[in-house]
């Protein structure tokens, strides 16, 4: 149940101007440690090292991801459409919120280099003994559990999972728009007002007034465009690289009980897979950085480089290529042990692929990845049925090979490598 503020508290926000907090309940979420950490988490990760501007953090993503569900349950509410159902209101705020709150130093490259998911880190934070769990079971004892469920998109009502995670969910919107200002580019710049204005609840899930779908097709575009000139930017998957790198040699060192001259706690649990909670709650890009500047001076020398080139911006180098099967691969690993490179650590194989839709397809039925348009008659259509925009972009799995690689010391081997593979990163 709602509790109001006696006085709506307010944020000055770039992207949606000002972030509207009526509700108590939210007030003090928003002031936990747990969901402040998230000021020192960045939203994208490495890609402050391609786009000086991306220095956004999670919890101003998280504010955004809030605002934009407030605005659609308060334009529910006011049109009083009778599949939306009030009681769920505070309940999708609160997950919309939270949804990010498990989210780890570099987001996504930390998940890859310890095969951990931040929506499972994030329920863990809701359910188990911190200030966010405490406030939740002031709503009622079984709300974490509830929150917990849309977020892990199991609760029992679909809309209000659509909300939070879709095809077209406010997570999404935030992101685009956030992302677009903080990087200066302009592929993001969705007409999301047009876009609340024509979601509606439809039988359990939300849909699109079909009237709205030419904003549809412009969100999705810059979903795709987004996702080819920011998200998979050559540049910061070196980044990204050797980031995961730098994870995976800390790992081995500390799994061959080596001797650091600097570690700093909760690392070493973090490398042996038995962080706990409150630990997970200590990591944040400051401590890694710290860590990261330290190991610049270790004995080991795969750390300590790996290591120097991410605090200091010295990323591996890269060509492109079309084609390249498994037998090339090979002979390019083995050229490179040869000629005394570490075949594991001096060269990475990156074929980054974004599927913008997922096309409908005729007696398949409609699924909670499909964006639904509801026409005049109150039937639906699956939006790709009916936009030639979205029908030329749905299935397309586009990308190029792309070889990392340090090009000095790639450059000091360079004669030692038969001449075929010499001739690939001399592009």
């Amino acid at each position: 149940m709602k509790q109001p503020l006696t006085e709506e508290k307010v944020f000055k926000d770039p992207v949606h101007n000002y972030i509207h907090v009526q509700d108590a309940i939210i007030w003090r979420l928003i002031n936990t440690k747990e969901f402040q950490r998230l000021r020192r988490i960045r939203q994208l990760g490495t890609s402050y090292l391609t786009f000086h501007g991306a220095e956004h953090s999670r919890f101003s993503h998280s504010l955004g991801v809030y605002e934009i569900t407030r605005r659609i349950i308060s334009q529910f509410e006011r049109s009083g459409y009778k599949d939306w159902i009030p009681e769920e209101s505070l309940l999708t705020l609160c997950a919309a919120l939270l949804h990010d709150l498990g989210h780890g130093p570099f987001s996504h490259s930390i998940e890859e280099a310890f095969e951990m998911d931040h929506e499972d880190w994030t329920c863990r934070i809701i359910l188990e003994d911190t200030e966010i769990t405490a406030i939740l079971r002031d709503v009622a004892e079984d709300f974490p559990r509830k929150v917990a469920s849309v977020i892990s998109k199991t609760y029992e009502h679909e809309i209000v999972v659509n909300l939070v995670s879709g095809p077209l969910d406010a997570d999404r919107m935030d992101y685009l728009l956030r992302d677009a200002y903080y990087t200066g580019v302009n592929y993001g710049t969705i007409d999301i007002d047009r876009i609340l204005r024509m979601l509606r609840p439809y039988h359990g899930r939300v849909v699109v007034k079909e009237s709205g779908m030419h904003a549809i097709e412009d969100y999705l575009m810059s979903r795709y465009q987004m996702y080819w000139q920011v998200y998979f930017h050559p540049v910061t998957r070196s980044s990204e690289i050797i980031l995961r790198q730098i994870l995976r040699r800390a790992k081995e060192l500390v799994q061959q009980d080596y001797a650091f001259r600097f570690m700093i706690e909760p690392l070493s649990d973090l490398f042996r897979g038995e962080v706990t909670v409150e630990q997970y709650l200590l990591l944040d890009e400051a401590l890694m950085q710290t860590a990261f500047m330290q190991w610049t001076l270790e004995d080991d020398q795969i750390l300590s480089d790996l290591c120097s080139r991410f605090i200091h911006r010295k990323l591996y180098k890269y060509v492109e290529m079309e084609h390249l099967d498994t037998e090339t691969i090979d002979e390019i690993r083995r050229s490179f042990a040869g000629a005394g490179l570490r075949a594991d650590y001096d060269l990475e194989i990156d074929f980054p692929t974004d599927l913008p839709y997922d096309v409908f397809r005729p007696g398949d039925g409609f699924d909670s990845k499909q964006i639904l348009l509801l026409d005049r008659n109150d039937k639906l259509r699956e939006i790709s049925e009916v936009s030639d925009i979205v029908r030329s972009i749905s299935g397309i799995h586009r990308g190029r090979y792309h070889l990392y690689f340090p090009q000095d010391r790639l450059q000091k081997a360079l004669s030692q490598l038969p001449q075929s593979i010499a001739d690939i990163f001399a592009k």
